[in-house]
């Protein structure tokens, strides 16, 4: 009997041992976030001091994209470390498929309670707990601001009065509380699906007009259309582009006047004060977690899902290869990883595939195997060696939202290279692109057809190639839609 109890108590000191070594692991995702939308990434307007701090404390990722820059396909790749054509989820009506591995399985096997709280958003229709969750709550398509219809835990929808951004992290905080009280030797993983900032871009009333005073124009980017493909100039009218309705901030379009930029300044403004509560958010969850002693031992991400045009080349939304639309922000704050070094800056170009293996690697569980993605670890001590110095993005048209041709590009350490493939293996109708990413950031300059770079030009399709197959395309099993061109009407009102 004796040996029995030292036998029991041995191994409840080890598991209390294990979940002290195990971190929490807290992922707040935000929706359609630009990678400058923070005061720490230079912003000059923005002010996210709670955000600020993580950047300050942790690691700031200089240069963070996504693979597909849409909402769906790059949630599923941040899940699973897989590029959209691996997982399936190339458009916004796929769920994630439920059969596939994630990292929220890898973490629920290894122990760790799982959660799941806000917009889940693949599988419009669909708002029932999804596999990988102890608990899951979300709701059906975009949500709203105010006032959102979510299904807890499968219990069936009901409307939640409120602010969609203090309401999720309201109930992300009672579920931290109740795991405390009820799994408390156990490690939690906790996801918060921010709606903010995607359109319609409603600011809580507290902060609808902190930015009223502030001068926004459209960017230079937006007439300097002459050396860019025809669909950009195409694009400018229709849903997608800054005369168009933009997000129903313009009631009569297009307007393509001088008087219009009023009704984009308005739009942008609204965009930025819902940031603002994000960053509340975030001093909540800090604020909560500290209280509890549980901050220091928590892996903390702060991430987007993918970037967002804000006039550049005359575009709204998404979708694109260009940096406003692919590049996205994250922050990690994790004192285990960054103890002897105190902050780092990972200049390195780093993926929404690294985020499982990431999580994965700081939490001891089983890694994903034939994943497309790398954790970055390595990064954080200064090990850079075998790490990518070139990346595919890949996007395919929607013919319910018509505005964007099928992409491929690839993008190295200084030269971006885009193409836009018919689908059907014919040459391509639209002029492809090249941007020295070092020398123009902004792109302003499109030198494919400049006599100098023609041999950097041939050395980027190979590029292109080599980095197609290392994700498991080429040629012969690269499947995309036929681009029909570029539309202008208005997509259908359920799915805006």
């Amino acid at each position: 009997m004796r040996q029995f109890l030292a036998c029991s108590l041995l191994c409840l000191l080890t598991l209390s041992s294990l979940a002290q070594e195990r971190p929490n692991v807290v992922v707040v995702l935000c929706d359609d976030i630009r990678w400058n939308a923070l005061s720490c990434a230079g912003h000059p307007h923005l002010k996210t001091p709670n955000i600020d701090r993580l950047a300050a404390e942790g690691i700031y990722f200089e240069n963070m994209f996504c693979t597909t820059s849409l909402c769906s396909p790059s949630r599923a790749t941040i899940l699973s470390g897989l590029y959209a054509h691996a997982h399936g989820v190339t458009n916004n009506f796929t769920d994630y498929p439920a059969e596939l591995d994630s990292f929220p399985r890898r973490l629920q096997e290894a122990g760790y309670q799982t959660a799941y709280i806000g917009k889940w958003h693949m599988g419009e229709k669909n708002d029932e707990p999804r596999p990988g969750f102890n608990y899951f709550v979300t709701h059906k398509g975009q949500g709203s601001y105010f006032d959102t219809e979510f299904n807890i835990n499968g219990t069936g929808s009901r409307v939640v009065p409120g602010y969609y951004t203090t309401v999720v992290t309201d109930m992300s905080i009672e579920w931290i509380d109740k795991h405390r009280a009820d799994n408390a030797s156990k490690p939690f993983l906790l996801m918060i699906g921010q709606k903010a900032p995607h359109s319609f871009y409603f600011p809580e009333p507290k902060y609808e007009h902190v930015f009223d005073d502030v001068e926004v124009n459209y960017p230079h980017s937006s007439f300097k259309l002459d050396d860019k493909p025809k669909w950009i100039t195409q694009r400018l009218s229709t849903w997608h582009g800054i005369y168009g309705p933009i997000f129903d901030w313009r009631k009569e379009f297009p307007n393509d006047k001088a008087s219009g930029v009023v009704d984009f300044a308005r739009m942008v403004r609204a965009y930025w004060g819902t940031i603002l509560s994000v960053d509340d958010s975030v001093g909540r969850l800090v604020d909560h977690l500290k209280a509890a002693g549980q901050f220091d031992n928590t892996l903390f991400i702060f991430m987007g899902d993918n970037g967002l045009l804000e006039g550049e080349h005359g575009m709204v939304d998404k979708r694109t290869a260009h940096e406003a639309s692919a590049r996205v922000p994250m922050i990690i704050r994790y004192p285990r990883w960054t103890k002897a070094s105190g902050p780092v800056r990972i200049k390195q170009q780093v993926l929404t595939t690294d985020v499982a293996p990431t999580i994965l690697d700081a939490a001891g569980a089983t890694a994903m195997t034939d994943i497309h993605g790398s954790s970055i670890k390595p990064l954080v001590s200064g090990d850079d060696s075998g790490w990518r110095t070139e990346w595919l993005y890949h996007y395919n048209y929607e013919k319910q939202f018509p505005y964007t041709p099928n992409v491929r590009s690839v993008r190295g350490d200084r030269f971006k290279y885009i193409r836009y493939p018919h689908g059907d293996g014919s040459p391509d109708r639209h002029m492809a692109e090249l941007y020295d990413m070092q020398n123009d950031p902004a792109e302003s300059t499109n030198l494919v057809n400049d006599p100098a770079h023609q041999s950097t030009i041939a050395e980027m399709e190979q590029r292109l190639l080599r980095a197609m197959k290392a994700v498991g395309l080429d040629p012969s099993n690269d499947t995309m839609p036929l681009d029909a061109g570029i539309g202008t009407a208005l997509p259908d009102k359920a799915i805006r």
